[in-house]
């Protein structure tokens, strides 16, 4: 026993006998699957911060994205999330609703933690290299270590494992994204969800004492171990919850119910709240807030490109074709309703807006043509006004009815509409709506939502065979579509954003023209001065 004890002493004080790929992580841990396998290559574990760190500088190194599917947080964010880590901060996430706040923590989870070996069946992520030397040598000798002493290393199944499989006890690599645990604080949380507990049923059925270790059930903090641990709304958490989590800052530690024992999760720290509660007097115990390091704040897309592609990126949509610029008109949307000073800005107009939105498009477009009609399903401005079902808003000036929430989204959403029709007909010339004007002298065009580019002689391309002009525009805007559509590509492929839903496709090429064409009519209701309006359903000339 003694020579193993040295052994391993001697394994524990030596240099890794192998390449890292990333933090902690051998160049050939997959082929790693025993603690065998663990001590012929005097395995060391790299601690959850500094994994995160190490790995954070690399990316910076390699260029490589360092939070990817995070868009519009290069200038602000992004560099403060990159000092923070840098510092082995704890994170303060401070930001509306829909501002990617756990999606940051998820993301930093999955892309900056490495890999670690952990005993099969383990719930607390338990390393043998958690165990200290000697403890280690007793185990694998088939001998209990000392009891008495103060601090969880692992818990007691994996003790077992490791006294009955000794040296061959399985390992499995386990992801960062699987060391993340997210808790949302609500009022029920209790202390025991956060720390654990001592559990009757284990008790009960292994006649354990009732405050030895092999009764306690492991709460979320050491279900993240090694990993991140993410508590959203954090001001919601009464006082005496937020005691239990300031230990753990402080001192890495915490202790739990009556056992003689000192848990350390060994993890990284984020905690996120909405603005309001952030600077309201007494939400967050002073210590507690004191030692978040780094506080965040988070914001809404700035710009309508990033608005779009947040959608493109987050939206669950079956196959369709996207137009660009029912996509723009979207984004116009939820940007507006984040600046009309009729809706409520303290709540918040969630991304989640136009993510829900797009899905519900789709839907739209599949009820009213694509089903009935068996027709390509390409979305259309005339589709949007569904979009009322999904306006979470609250409004601030007026009364907070459904009948005043529907009137203010007709209008921004109208707005957008009028500014994305605009955008696309600017540059036509007087005497070019003019032509298109006197084409409609005596005539009339009937448009509706339901209506295809094939089907019959009320189908679109029916009706266009006796406006020339109007056909022309027609194709020259379908042209400068497909032209902004492959820009919209582009950026996609730059911000790692993948949607087949934007390509533009043969068989839906009608449907596209019948949406194009919408736009051209609405856009000619909205010129200054107006070549046509609309009356129950048909444009005619004004």
């Amino acid at each position: 026993m003694a020579d193993l004890r040295e052994t391993i002493r001697k394994i524990y004080g030596s240099s890794p006998a192998y390449s890292q790929t990333r933090a902690g992580l051998p160049e050939n841990y997959e082929q790693i699957r025993t603690i065998r396998d663990l001590l012929d290559i005097n395995y060391k574990m790299v601690d959850a911060r500094e994994q995160i760190r190490q790995n954070l500088i690399a990316a910076m190194r390699s260029g490589q994205k360092k939070y990817p599917g995070i868009i519009g947080y290069d200038d602000d964010v992004v560099p403060a999330l990159d000092r923070a880590i840098l510092s082995g901060h704890d994170i303060f996430l401070v930001g509306q609703i829909g501002q990617a706040k756990t999606r940051l923590a998820e993301t930093i989870a999955k892309h900056l933690l490495s890999p670690i070996p952990v005993i099969e069946g383990s719930i607390t992520n338990d390393s043998p290299m958690d165990l200290p030397a000697d403890d280690l040598a007793l185990l694998l000798e088939g001998q209990e270590p000392d009891s008495s002493s103060p601090k969880f290393h692992i818990g007691p199944e994996s003790v077992e494992k490791i006294l009955d499989n000794k040296f061959d006890t399985k390992v499995k690599w386990v992801e960062g994204a699987q060391r993340f645990r997210y808790v949302l604080a609500t009022p029920d949380i209790s202390v025991k969800d956060l720390v654990g507990y001592i559990d009757a049923i284990k008790v009960a059925k292994k006649g354990v004492e009732m405050y030895k270790i092999d009764s306690y059930s492991p709460g979320q903090l050491m279900q993240a171990k090694h990993g991140i641990f993410c508590i959203d709304e954090l001001p919601v958490l009464d006082p005496r919850k937020q005691v239990a989590l300031l230990s753990v800052l402080q001192e890495g530690r915490y202790t739990t119910g009556s056992y003689p024992v000192i848990f350390e999760p060994k993890t990284m720290f984020f905690a996120t709240a909405n603005p309001i509660d952030y600077t309201h007097s007494g939400k967050i115990i002073e210590p507690l807030y004191d030692r978040l390091k780094s506080h965040i704040h988070t914001h809404y897309p700035k710009t309508i490109d990033d608005e779009t592609l947040i959608m493109l990126q987050e939206a669950k949509t079956p196959q369709c074709v996207i137009p660009s610029f029912v996509l723009k008109t979207l984004a116009r949307l939820v940007q507006k309703a984040r600046t009309s000073p009729e809706i409520n800005q303290t709540k918040g107009v969630s991304v989640r807006f136009g993510i829900h939105g797009l899905e519900l498009l789709v839907g739209e477009s599949e009820r009213t043509r694509a089903i009935p009609k068996q027709s390509a399903t390409v979305l259309r401005h005339s589709d949007m006004y569904c979009l009322s079902q999904i306006a979470k808003f609250e409004l601030s000036e007026i009364d907070d009815t459904l009948e005043n929430r529907l009137r203010v989204f007709r209008h921004i959403l109208d707005d957008s509409i009028r500014e994305t029709c605009l955008e696309y007909l600017h540059g036509l010339d007087a005497s070019a709506l003019d032509a298109i004007k006197q084409e409609f002298s005596g005539k009339t065009f009937r448009a509706s939502q339901k209506i295809v580019w094939k089907d019959g002689e009320a189908s679109y391309e029916s009706q266009l065979g006796g406006f020339a002009r109007l056909t022309e525009l027609v194709e020259s805007q379908v042209k400068q579509v497909a032209d902004v559509q492959k820009e919209l590509e582009s950026k996609m492929s730059e911000s790692g954003v993948l949607n087949k839903n934007i390509l533009l496709t043969d068989s839906a090429a009608g449907e596209l023209r019948a949406a194009v064409l919408e736009m051209i009519l609405d856009g000619l209701c909205f010129t200054s001065p107006k070549v046509l309006e609309r009356k129950e359903g048909t444009y005619v000339a004004v």
